[in-house]
């Protein structure tokens, strides 16, 4: 889809009597419309001895409805070739999909009835928890997972929300039964948290008046907004092993704790972060450690800000005999950034590429969807995308260079290597 930069995307958005808000977006590319629906009924919810219950709930809430059971859910959907998605984050359970534009009225409804009227029938959540299991089995196989979840457990230690396993574990996961995913629903699943998001070939009235019809009705407790608490704050590097047998490769994550969506610094850890780890072929750590050395088979950072203090990690798959030279290589870079800043020909090139990606970021229906659901969770306004180009030319050489020296401490960083047995313990 072409945006005008000028005006931008300029979405209609309306709050419904019963809270829930409505964002839609007029798109004539195609003859069709991209749906997000969302509740505030993500993965920081899960009570610390049901972890995983909301990634439960979302792959069971699609089963079945008090008046529809799943195979005539199924059938709706293939009758009009539509492929619906369910999925639970940290903070929301969202429901999306893209419909052709006479089906819009129909697959607006069918998800509202899903979201409100869930029936969890027991056959289904058994055949679900199956499934689960087994990809919980599949993650503790798996040397890049294992990495990525015990690194996030190191930043956000004591039952943090942040560092709990999204899927749960095999343990939790068996004893999760119909009674807790319905508490989950009813706790978590309101018209107060509710987002509807409606972009393509219709009308912002018509699908504020859709999205009246199918919601407007709804009726549930008040949902309290997010409180996610900060992290201890680091005082020592952490290191931890996690030996897997007969793994060809090692997979490494380190990383620090950084800020909350909503803090000024984001934009100048963005740039921080693209210069680090992402831009060109992998910022300064590819062409380190990736193009010069040839020690990885990959490596990046990435930045993930949040309703609560997002973490930055760093990431790289090696082969196990190079893991302390790819520690140490990781050492070097980020302590001389931290030491020496960026210059300015990076942090202009790095502008350059984070403005310049904008635009392809919402190419499809389904994207701005996606990009508008984000504005609206983090209280960005709804013309982020017009606002957003020059929040981030206006980031200055030393406030990307402050955050490196705040952030940046390999005396304070999380380190996780999964990988074969004989692994060096570094």
């Amino acid at each position: 889809m072409k945006v005008d930069e000028r005006v931008g995307l300029s979405p209609t958005r309306r709050r419904l009597e019963n809270g829930a808000v409505v964002l839609a977006k007029t798109s004539r590319a195609t003859p069709a419309v991209a749906i997000a629906v969302s509740v505030p009924a993500g993965t920081a919810a899960d009570p610390p001895e049901l972890a995983g219950v909301a990634h439960f709930l979302s792959k069971v809430i699609d089963r079945g409805t008090a008046s529809m059971d799943a195979d005539a859910i199924a059938d709706l959907l293939d009758s009009r070739g539509v492929s619906l998605a369910s999925a639970a984050r940290r903070h929301e359970l969202t429901l999306s999909c893209t419909c052709l534009t006479e089906d819009f009225p129909a697959m607006l409804g069918l998800i509202a009835d899903i979201v409100r009227n869930p029936s969890l029938p027991e056959r289904e959540i058994e055949t679900r928890r199956g499934e689960i299991v087994t990809g919980i089995r599949q993650d503790q196989d798996n040397p890049a997972a294992v990495a990525v979840e015990e690194e996030l457990a190191l930043l956000y230690p004591g039952g943090h929300p942040y560092g709990r396993r999204v899927k749960g574990t095999v343990e939790s996961v068996e004893r999760m039964d119909r009674r807790a995913l319905e508490a989950a629903h009813r706790a978590r699943c309101a018209p107060t948290g509710l987002q509807v998001i409606c972009v393509g070939d219709v009308e912002p009235e018509q699908a504020v008046g859709e999205a009246e019809r199918a919601f407007g009705d709804w009726r549930g407790p008040a949902i309290d907004p997010w409180d996610v608490p900060s992290p201890a704050p680091a005082l020592e590097r952490r290191r931890v092993v996690f030996p897997m047998a007969d793994k060809a490769q090692a997979d490494i994550a380190y990383g620090f704790n950084t800020v909350k969506r909503s803090d000024p610094a984001c934009y100048a850890l963005s740039v921080m972060n693209n210069i680090l780890g992402q831009y060109a072929l992998g910022g300064r750590l590819g062409d380190n450690i990736r193009e010069r050395q040839g020690m990885a088979y990959y490596v990046f950072s990435a930045f993930e800000p949040n309703l609560g203090e997002g973490p930055l990690v760093i990431r790289a798959g090696v082969n196990p005999a190079n893991v302390d030279r790819t520690i140490a290589a990781i050492d070097e870079e980020v302590r001389r950034m931290a030491a020496d800043g960026v210059t300015a020909e990076e942090l202009a090139a790095s502008k350059r590429y984070l403005v310049g990606s904008i635009p392809r970021q919402l190419e499809t229906n389904a994207a701005i969807a996606a990009f508008l659901q984000s504005c609206e969770q983090f209280g960005l306004g709804t013309d982020h995308d017009v606002r957003l180009p020059g929040l981030l030319n206006a980031v200055t050489l030393d406030e990307v260079n402050a955050c490196a020296r705040r952030f940046l401490a390999p005396d304070r960083a999380a380190i996780t290597v999964a990988g074969p047995n004989e692994t060096p313990a570094f």
